[in-house]
This record gives structure tokens, sequence and C-alpha cells, in this order.
């Protein structure tokens, strides 16, 4: 049992303490409430620019990593769809540090033309290297324009397009700043070893008087129900085709999320797992296969993704993988099987919660989509799925027409 408490600052930043004496070091988690299902279409890849802006310094600090380093610690940050999540780990007596340093560029960002064309210059760069210029790199691009047809999910979290970052102006750049960026926007968490009075008065002395921001306004965009199979084909100089299947599923806070999350647990969690044990292992059929679910604070995305052995055509491992789904589809799995899988899940979850980091970035999370107790919830309620709700969900999911198909196959000269 994770122990907090929460409070509220007037400008509406929400502060999360969790003291942990087991550990002489401290984390301080900013979560922002903007990823890039938040960007508009034509200006796509802000939020993930937003998170080099924020490390290139503020009107007070040219450098976010010096004082950190200085003060005995690090400091990281990563987006996603979803949120764009900030965070520092060091000796807790340098805690203040890391408050003097969020709160700054919370307040004041350094909006300059050479910084912005610095990190402008940093992203599009990634974006080449990542997308452009590595195998299967675009991948993403391809799987989720046909997956999503309405929804923002449509585009990467680098963005759709690289110019929309080429193009970025200052004007856009202030304007995304100013609308997500803001202390009601924002979840705080610290753990550690720290006292929480400490922790409220700092968080007031480098947090309260940053105003508020006008709330944003976030328009839930439905996709549509799929009802009929999707399929792209992308032929390029990559060294082994890949197969990817899409299935859409019920969003992270759905009461179902934890039967589909160790359904794809059957299918691929370790050397026991359906597809790599049968496919891979035993009929060598594959040699990477993969199941995972995206997670997402809006319905997402159940995969499955693996490259074909040597001499095995994409449609001999695609028929493969359609014979295990339906399988799984007509036939229950056994108690030992899903018993197996759970007691997995609970030793995961126990080591999650192992470091002041790991327990900081969850308590945001779980905060952001109803309740940071949530968070204490999460053993019991893998604990409580039965044989017949992975049948239910296997049915539910793991339909054709609930499918996008990307074959992502080498070219092959003639």
């Amino acid at each position: 049992m994770i122990q907090f408490e929460r409070f509220q600052l007037n400008n509406g930043l929400t502060v999360i303490v969790h003291e942990d004496k087991a550990t002489p070091m401290a984390t301080v988690n900013l979560l922002y409430k903007v990823g890039s299902k938040d960007e508009q279409p034509d200006k796509t890849g802000f939020a993930h620019l937003f998170e080099h802006l924020m490390f290139s310094g503020s009107e007070n600090i040219k450098d976010f990593d010096i004082p950190i380093q200085n003060a005995g610690g690090e400091s990281n940050a990563f987006t996603n769809k979803d949120i764009t999540n900030f965070y520092a780990v060091l000796p807790a007596p340098n805690l203040e540090t890391a408050f003097w340093l969020e709160s700054d560029r919370m307040a004041g960002l350094s909006f300059e033309e050479e910084g912005l064309k610095v990190q402008r210059k940093v992203v599009v760069e990634e974006f080449k290297e990542t997308c452009l210029n590595q195998p299967y790199g675009d991948a993403w691009h391809h799987l989720m324009g046909l997956a999503y047809k309405v929804h923002p999910y449509n585009w990467p979290t680098i963005g759709k397009e690289i110019s929309h970052i080429e193009d970025a102006t200052m004007a856009d750049v202030k304007a995304f700043f100013h609308q997500y960026y803001r202390p009601n926007n924002a979840i705080l968490v610290v753990s550690g070893n720290v006292k929480t009075t400490e922790v409220l008065k700092l968080a007031d002395k480098w947090f309260g008087s940053i105003p508020a921001g006008t709330q944003p306004k976030k328009e839930t965009i439905h996709e549509p129900p799929q009802e009929e199979f999707r399929f792209k084909e992308v032929v390029k100089a990559v060294p082994l085709d890949i197969i990817y299947l899409a299935f859409h599923i019920p969003n992270r806070n759905h009461p179902d999320y934890h039967k589909i999350d160790l359904l794809s647990d059957v299918l691929s969690n370790g050397a026991s797992a359906r597809l790599f044990r049968r496919l891979l292992k035993e009929q060598k059929l594959f040699t990477d296969i993969d199941c995972y679910i995206t997670g997402s604070l809006d319905p997402g995305l159940f995969i499955i993704e693996g490259k074909p052995a040597h001499g095995v055509t994409i449609e001999q491992a695609e028929a493969a993988i359609w014979k295990e789904l339906d399988q799984l589809k007509a036939e229950r799995i056994s108690e030992h099987e899903l018993q197996k899988l759970k007691n997995k899940v609970e030793s995961l979850l126990a080591f999650s919660e192992s470091s002041s980091m790991t327990k900081a970035m969850n308590l945001a999370f779980f905060e952001l989509i109803g309740d940071a107790n949530l968070i204490n919830q999460q053993a019991d309620s893998y604990q409580k799925v039965t044989v017949e709700d992975i049948y239910e969900m296997a049915n539910q999911v793991l339909r054709k027409e609930n499918c996008s198909e990307l074959r992502y196959l080498a070219k092959r000269d003639n």
C-alpha cells in the first residue's frame, strides 16, 4: 500500500506527496496534461518539441541540467499521445533545487528565436533519424493512419510531417505553451525521503504565485467503431518483412482494461506465452513476435507484430497468427495458465514500486485518470480477472472486422 496525501494550490496545481524513508533520494515529477492528441492536424509534433524546449532554458536559468547535476541529481522527460512528463531524481536534502528549476520554466520559459531554432533542428534531426532513415521507422505513421480515421491518435507523437516542426513559428510556440503549460493543467508528485509539510511549503513558495491559465478546452473526439478489415502494404529497403495487426480496444480507465491486458499476456509475456512458444520456438515461423496494448487515455490498440523467419511468406505468417487467435477464441485457457500470468503481473507491480521515481510517475498517472489511489488497486483488479473474462475479451476484440493489418515488406531485386 502506497500512502500519500493530496493537495491543491489556489492556482489549481495538484500536489501529491509520498513519504518514503527507505531511500535517501527524492523524485519531483511534473505531469502536464498535454500530448500529441492535443495538437492540430496541421501543426503536429508540438508536444514533443516542447519536451525539448523546456530544457533549453528559462528567463532566469539558461541551462536546466547543470544545477540538477550540481545538486547530485539527474532529470529527463518523455512525451506520448496523452501527456508530457518531466522528472528529476536527486538527494532529498537538495529537493528545493528541483522545485526552483521546474517552477521557473513553468513561470517563464525562454522564448528566443535562437533557442527555438536549435531545438527545432534537434527535433527535425530526430524525426529524420528515427522515422525516415531507420528501417521500419515510419511504420507507426502507416499503422496509426490505418487504424484511426478521425481521432488525433492518427499521427505518432513525433509528428505527422517533418514540415510541421520546420514551419513552427514563435507565435505558434508561445500560444501552445500558454494554453497547456500552466499550473491548473499539471500534477506535481514528490516521492522519497521527504516531509509532507516541507513539500507543501516548497510547493507554495515556488509554484503558488504562478497564475492559472484558461482551462484548456479538450474536445472529445470519438473514433467510429471499425466495421471492416483494413489493409495496407508498404515495400521499402528493409532487412526483413514485418507484419502488424492492430485491434481497437477501450481506454485505460475502462473496466475491461485489466482483462485485455492479461489477454495480451496470454499471447506474449515470457517464454511460455502462446505466440512466442508456438510460433517462434516450436514452429520456427518467426524470428521475433510480440503482443502489447497501448494503454492510452482514449480508446487504444491491441497490437501484434512479428518478423517471419527466412523462407516463411508473409501470408503463412499471417495465417499462423490468426490460427492462434481463433484457437484462443474457441477454447478457454486453463486456470493454471491464467494464474501464472496474474502472479507475474503482481511481481512486476511490486517491482515498479521499488523506487521513488516509478512511484512518483505512477501516482501522477493514476491521478490523471481519476484517482491516485488506483495505484493501490491494480493487483486486485488483475486478480479478479477470470478465465471467462479472457474468453469474452478474445471474442470481442480479436475480430477480423476490428483489425487493421500493415504489411511492411522488404524490397526484393527482380
